[in-house]
């Protein structure tokens, strides 16, 4: 059974790479709905309902650069999974690093995943629909409520 829509919070400051995250999820079969911030400092105001985000709606699903404007995406990830209000939500890190030390920091800070961003619309299809499938398909998980 499909999920309702799904609501995929992507924190990512490269527009390239965030048109064809948009691209790749247009493709998928499970209906969603991309909400994007393009720095660390947005995307704790978003995932706490802070300022110009107050009223939105909870995302099912975090990807999430390192590299990033204001606060890493590290930074961003040890905050969140600090809160017990937000820690539930799954956090995809979906970065260009391939440094171990990005990989060990991210999963010693509670990433659900690390997935290196493929370089070809193709893959980054295919991986996004991995990562859907497995978060609103395959797994159960608590409701996130927010």
């Amino acid at each position: 059974m499909l999920p309702r829509d799904v609501n995929i919070l992507l924190v990512e400051d490269n527009p390239g790479d965030v048109v064809l995250t948009r691209m790749a999820l247009q493709q998928s079969r499970i209906s969603n709905t991309l909400h994007v911030v393009n720095d660390g400092e947005k995307a704790l105001m978003f995932l706490r309902g802070e300022g110009e985000y107050a009223g939105r709606i909870t995302p099912d699903l975090v990807l999430l650069d390192i590299n990033l404007p204001r606060i890493n995406g590290l930074e961003v990830l040890k905050e969140v999974k600090l809160d017990e209000n937000l820690r539930r939500i799954p956090i995809v890190m979906l970065t260009s690093s391939v440094r171990d030390k990005d990989v060990a920091d991210a999963y010693g800070n509670y990433a659900n995943s690390y997935i290196t961003k493929p370089e070809s619309l193709p893959q980054l299809i295919n991986a996004l629909q991995s990562i859907e499938d497995y978060w609103f398909d395959l797994v159960r998980r608590p409701s996130v409520t927010g």
